[in-house]
């Protein structure tokens, strides 16, 4: 009697599962769509839920498609998830490559093709003040403590980088003695980024950023008011707290303030805790610049189509080297909110 010949399994037959870094077990899946997992095993690996994805496919695909399939050529789909999960979990490039079978420079050029569309997007998606009208973004900060025409919430966070080659190596060592870019941003009472300027080394002053960035110049135009630390000169455009209250009311502002201006502490801490590469960039100073802009871009995406917002991540103590010349305008227009919104 004729035995049947012993079943094998090829390469493009295999399980999934077999190869399934979540041990999801019994679940199979198509290895050329890794859209195939649940929502929260895609939100574990992504930072974003199946409808998030195909969102940014969209969005992405003319920028990141190829032009063939040759040679096996990555799918849109599988192009865009390389890039979140490096995002997600800043991992060394060979090692996304040997959970996805694919060589350290199919990672790193998939990487810098959704890097480089994301930039494009940026004035599209982070704009100021913000996605809601100016009225309503005033009448949402004023809801939290009481400030007045307030735009947004303004600071600076140092992303951590490789000791960059050349002579200019010294401008990125920070205040901590850690090679860095300093990032500025503004906030809106819906932790939406609504202003990025990531272009500067980490030694440079929270207070020259501002001062020689366009957010500078259009608020010199009377275009509402900003708060921020004591990193910055009391303006009257940027209200900083008093630096030494002495008066029940001016105790009040203070507390009024920091609870205030925390939006963007939140803003940092889950922009932080989302995409884990921004604890450390190992790329360029300028290359470093374009992943930050790209998680920007990412975050405010995730904002609007209200994907799963992480625990922030605990920020460490903000380190203000204080700006102790505060203008006259400055200094009276914090007076004057002072007298008018906490006489209680």
């Amino acid at each position: 009697m004729s035995t049947a010949p012993p079943t094998t399994i090829s390469p493009k037959t295999m399980p999934a599962y077999l190869d399934d870094p979540y041990n999801i077990g019994t679940v199979f899946r198509d290895r050329q769509n890794p859209l195939a997992y649940p929502d929260d095993i895609l939100h574990e690996m992504y930072k974003f839920s199946s409808e998030g994805i195909h969102y940014l496919c969209q969005l992405l695909g003319p920028e990141v498609s190829n032009s063939t399939r040759r040679s096996n050529a990555l799918t849109i789909e599988h192009t865009v998830c390389l890039a979140l999960r490096y995002f997600a979990s800043g991992q060394f490039m060979y090692s996304i490559g040997d959970t996805e079978h694919l060589s350290k420079n199919n990672v790193c050029r998939a990487v810098r093709k959704v890097v480089l569309a994301q930039s494009k997007l940026l004035d599209a998606f982070v704009v100021f003040p913000g996605h809601l009208s100016a009225l309503r973004n005033k009448e949402g900060f004023h809801a939290i403590a009481g400030f007045p025409r307030v735009l947004g919430i303004i600071d600076c966070t140092h992303i951590p980088i490789s000791a960059p080659l050349g002579e200019h190596e010294g401008d990125y060592v920070n205040r901590k003695s850690i090679h860095s870019i300093n990032v500025q941003m503004t906030c809106d009472h819906q932790l939406m980024v609504t202003s990025l300027d990531a272009r500067w080394p980490g030694s440079v002053h929270d207070s020259r950023i501002f001062r020689e960035s366009i957010l500078s110049q259009r608020f010199e135009e009377g275009k509402g008011m900003l708060l921020g630390d004591r990193g910055y000169p009391c303006l009257k455009h940027l209200v900083t707290p008093y630096p030494d209250p002495l008066t029940r009311l001016q105790i009040q502002f203070n507390a009024a303030h920091s609870l205030t201006r925390v939006r963007i502490e939140m803003t940092f801490g889950i922009g932080k805790a989302r995409f884990t590469c921004l604890k450390g960039l190992r790329v360029r100073p300028e290359r470093a610049c374009q992943v930050v802009s790209a998680c920007v871009v990412l975050h405010n995406i995730a904002t609007i189509k209200k994907e799963k917002t992480p625990t922030p991540l605990p920020m460490p103590p903000d380190i203000v080297d204080p700006v102790t010349l505060d203008h006259p305008t400055g200094c009276a227009v914090r007076d004057a909110i002072t007298n008018q919104c906490f006489t209680h």
